[in-house]
């Protein structure tokens, strides 16, 4: 049975749950500070911030982690595409300076057709004849040249597109860590982790970051192709040679973007690897007649999945391994 001291506490309990506490939804005031919904005024520590120090410390401490990782790992790869897109992009500048010739006469055929004339022109001068002026034919570029210097001039905006993208996304993880770092309060640090964190997830910041290097990938790819349309008038042989190693290039490419979908240990991808994942898994869908089928389970998702399936087998192998 209940005593009159418990009663008490049960009713002072009741009073702290039913106290205004500070509100965890926030608005932006004019200064770009968080305010509650409950005070347009300035923000303060409340209570419950100073409650929870330790918890929030442990989040900011273990979301520094992986956030950082992260973004470090974005302006790593930022970086050498910028590397190999300007070094990509000076080579095929050298090509492009000789093929966008061919998409104009040539002055030094203007010259000899003049020259030619030149001849006929003295002989009728002194016939006292004049000779009907010729007019030259319109100029109209070879196919081959049409189509290899529209490859080569694609492949180049797109490198010139990455290296502007990965500029942009260097910058962007700069200033995500800065922002993040802006407030020394635990509490405040782990709100604004958050609402940066599912901005970037909102925004498809991950997707946007994958696509750049399948930019690149296509640009190299039109390059490839450029070269064995260039190479028809030049050299038969030597155009042979290219195609084929295209083709292995091509070939080496399905398999390492195929082998991470087959084979979930597998530590080669490419930027195709997670779109073919998720299209396979819409297709398996599909046909699975009624049966349920997961359909939005991202490949890095499945992978820590099968990660944690038969762990003993794993855990002895990995033991004799050492």
């Amino acid at each position: 049975m209940r005593g009159l001291g418990d009663a008490s506490h049960s009713r002072k309990d009741e009073d702290e749950l039913t106290k205004p506490q500070a509100s965890w939804v926030f608005f932006p005031g004019r200064d770009g500070q968080p305010k509650g919904i409950s005070d347009a005024g300035p923000y303060t520590v409340a209570d419950n911030e100073e409650s929870c120090t330790t918890l929030w410390s442990t989040y900011v401490g273990e979301a520094e982690k992986y956030d950082t990782a992260l973004v470090q790992s974005w302006k790593a790869d930022m970086e050498g595409m910028l590397i190999f897109s300007g070094l990509f992009s000076a080579s095929l500048t050298a090509f492009i300076i000789e093929s966008y010739k061919t998409l104009q006469p040539d002055p030094g055929d203007l010259t000899v057709a003049a020259i030619s004339q030149l001849p006929r022109q003295l002989a009728a001068t002194a016939a006292g004849e004049s000779l009907p002026e010729q007019t030259l034919s319109a100029f109209q570029p070879a196919v081959t040249s049409l189509v290899c210097n529209s490859l080569w001039f694609i492949s180049l905006a797109l490198s010139l597109t990455c290296a502007l993208l990965a500029t942009l996304v260097e910058q962007w993880a700069r200033e995500f860590l800065h922002k993040t770092d802006m407030r020394p309060s635990p509490t405040r640090r782990a709100r604004i982790f958050s609402f940066l964190y599912f901005g970037l997830k909102r925004f498809r910041m991950h997707t946007v970051v994958n696509a750049i290097p399948f930019l690149l990938h296509s640009s190299l790819l039109l390059f490839f192709a450029g070269l064995v349309v260039f190479l028809i008038p030049v050299n038969r042989i030597i155009m042979y040679i290219m195609a084929g190693a295209c083709f292995v290039f091509v070939v080496f490419y399905v398999v390492l973007t195929g082998l991470p979908v087959v084979y979930l240990d597998c530590p080669y991808h490419t930027p195709l690897s997670a779109p073919l994942w998720s299209l396979l898994l819409k297709i398996r869908g599909l046909f699975s007649r009624g049966r349920t089928a997961d359909t939005t389970k991202t490949m890095t998702v499945r992978v820590l999945e099968k990660a944690m399936e038969e762990p003993d087998d794993r855990d002895q192998r990995m033991l004799q391994s050492n």
